[in-house]
């Protein structure tokens, strides 16, 4: 196995970005989300690429961000300031760039997708999904209403965002389809040569077709408020993390052995 925690490949102007942590269901720690960072930044600079694929090694796509060692030890202290600025760059600020990026970009989701794992999804602007695929918010077992990009409400609506985000429930990836949220839905055999299909299909248009259509959705979902609502929600987020810490000194309530739990069992 690689030790790159991301790995990068182009072939047929497809760039191949992928989460190489199998072993713990592609969680996310600071430094594969920085290797994902550059993969993409890569790959939107390269003219040689047309078009970006994400995908996860393994059974999973992502489990969402890594909890193994989350807790501070006894010299490390948490503040709101720390956790918001963190965040605001790994977090949110990662997905917003990676919306961003001018180059159409598909996500190839097997498995879960977790939490933090709809962070990766969720700013490509296709995904493919296999039918094993689940896709779930749960951390409101962990006192907070839900990750620090708040795609749900326009990616689901508003009646089925608040459902996962209470109930902590996972959809399925017919579900996903249902709603709008995946474009397609394929046996999970086929999920590589599916997607790869898709990418190929896309590149063969201009470039520069590619990124002003892009643009023109991106830009419309903009006047209508997403990336300012994304970030207000971000900031109610962090008002999760403080309240918990005003309880327990740590930015989470409860839930989080159960949330480590829960991604052990499906990794």
């Amino acid at each position: 196995m690689s030790d790159d925690l991301v790995l990068y490949d182009v072939a047929d102007q497809i760039a191949t970005i992928t989460l190489n942590r199998p072993e713990v269901a592609n969680a996310q720690n600071p430094e594969l989300l920085h290797q994902l960072d550059a993969c993409w930044t890569k790959a939107g600079e390269d003219p040689g690429v047309k078009v970006i694929i994400l995908r996860g090694a393994g059974k999973h796509f992502s489990a969402g961000h890594d909890l193994k060692g989350a807790a501070p030890s006894n010299n490390d202290k948490w503040t709101v300031q720390r956790i918001y600025e963190i965040e605001a760059v790994q977090y949110i600020g990662y997905s917003l760039k990676w919306r961003n990026n001018p180059k159409p970009s598909i996500a190839a989701v097997q498995g879960v997708c977790i939490a933090g794992g709809l962070l990766l999804a969720w700013p490509c602007d296709l995904i493919v999904a296999a039918e094993n695929a689940k896709f779930s918010d749960p951390v409101a077992a962990m006192g907070i209403g839900g990750v620090e990009y708040h795609g749900h409400t326009w990616e689901l609506g508003p009646r089925l965002a608040k459902e996962i985000l209470f109930t902590g429930r996972a959809i399925t990836a017919a579900e996903a389809r249902a709603v709008g949220m995946v474009n397609r839905v394929v046996p999970l055999d086929d999920l590589e040569s599916a997607t790869r299909e898709l990418a190929l299909e896309i590149a063969k248009k201009h470039p520069w077709a590619l990124r002003m259509a892009k643009r023109a959705v991106n830009q419309t979902l903009d006047v209508q408020g997403f990336t300012t609502a994304v970030q207000a929600v971000f900031d109610v987020h962090q008002l999760g993390h403080g309240h918990a810490m005003t309880e327990c000194g740590y930015p989470v309530l409860v839930g989080l052995d159960e949330m480590k739990g829960e991604i052990a069992s499906k990794s």
